[in-house]
């Protein structure tokens, strides 16, 4: 799996963040009839904390704040009072390495079964879960597949929202899952590389970075902060249509993620890409995108 992690036993005592209690984990719950549950109805961000900082937090806000605009959710707290929930739960379970958290907000307790907003009562549900996470050291690069299942126009689904509605990406990836791959690699609505099921992607041609138009995916933190590090470097950076011919025949892939940062994709579909191995331009861009995400960093 691209997100496989080393199970580490402290997560069985973390306090979890439950509209603004700290909650052993293995009491925190919601409401069977809370929006999330009943309808999928909410928004959500994971944040990577190393060292002692947060990686790209403004970056995370702007898109959480951005998809509740769209979908006229009210957080019920301003951008200071969540970083200084995030600081509190961080706080509270003494973390500051080595740490994933998702941050998870949805429209709140319903009256009934039922999808109209208007039955909603009372304010959001708004959750965080910290959790002692380190990837799985690889003994391999990934593998993908193509999956039939496409990423949608914006007219059906924004893709570009990040929502609790994941049922596509699920369905992707048990299709990966099945076809013992790491990873779904999804199309566009137009047969051209869009995006993975929960990751995104990229590949090198020619010493030149390629990847998707962004049009059919959601707007990656770390997608952009490895485009911002291609163009600081002066690596020619393209984000532009291409077709599985493009990938097949590439010099190197890898795939971006808040979790695993940069990840070396070995196989595509069967094909051995490049090498097989990672790469000279994974190798740099991973060096790259470390020290941004340092500078970037907000502390804890």
């Amino acid at each position: 799996m691209s997100h496989s992690f080393v199970p580490d036993p402290r997560n069985e005592q973390v306090l979890i963040y439950l509209n603004g209690a700290l909650i052993p984990r293995a009491q925190a719950s919601v409401s069977v009839f809370d929006s999330g549950f009943l309808m999928g109805d909410g928004i959500w961000e994971s944040f990577r904390v190393r060292q002692g900082h947060i990686g790209f937090l403004d970056a995370h806000l702007d898109r959480l704040f951005e998809g509740a605009a769209a979908l006229m959710i009210d957080i019920g707290m301003s951008r200071a009072e969540i970083t200084a929930a995030i600081r509190q739960t961080l706080a509270a379970n003494q973390m500051t390495d080595a740490v994933h958290l998702r941050l998870m907000i949805t429209r709140g307790i319903r009256s009934t079964p039922y999808q109209d907003p208007r039955v909603v009562i009372g304010g959001p549900t708004v959750v965080i879960v910290p959790e002692y996470k380190r990837p799985t050291p690889r003994s391999r690069p990934l593998r993908l597949f193509t999956v039939h299942v496409r990423r949608g126009r914006a007219d059906v689904q924004d893709p570009g929202i990040n929502n609790h509605a994941k049922l596509n990406c699920i369905t992707a990836c048990i299709q990966a899952t099945q076809a013992g791959a790491d990873e779904g690699l999804m199309l566009d609505p137009h047969g051209f590389v869009a995006t993975c099921n929960s990751t995104h992607f990229f590949i090198v041609r020619g010493g030149e970075v390629w990847t998707s138009t962004g049009d059919y995916c959601l707007p990656g933190i770390t997608r952009a902060a490895v485009i911002r590090c291609c163009e600081q470097a002066g690596i020619p950076i393209r984000q532009r249509n291409f077709s599985l011919t493009r990938v097949y025949g590439a010099d190197e892939a890898f795939i971006t993620g808040t979790f695993g940062g940069l990840t070396a994709v070995g196989e595509i579909d069967g094909r051995t890409i490049g090498t097989g191995s990672p790469g000279p331009m994974v190798a740099r861009l991973q060096g790259l995108y470390a020290e941004l995400s340092r500078v970037e960093g907000t502390a804890v």
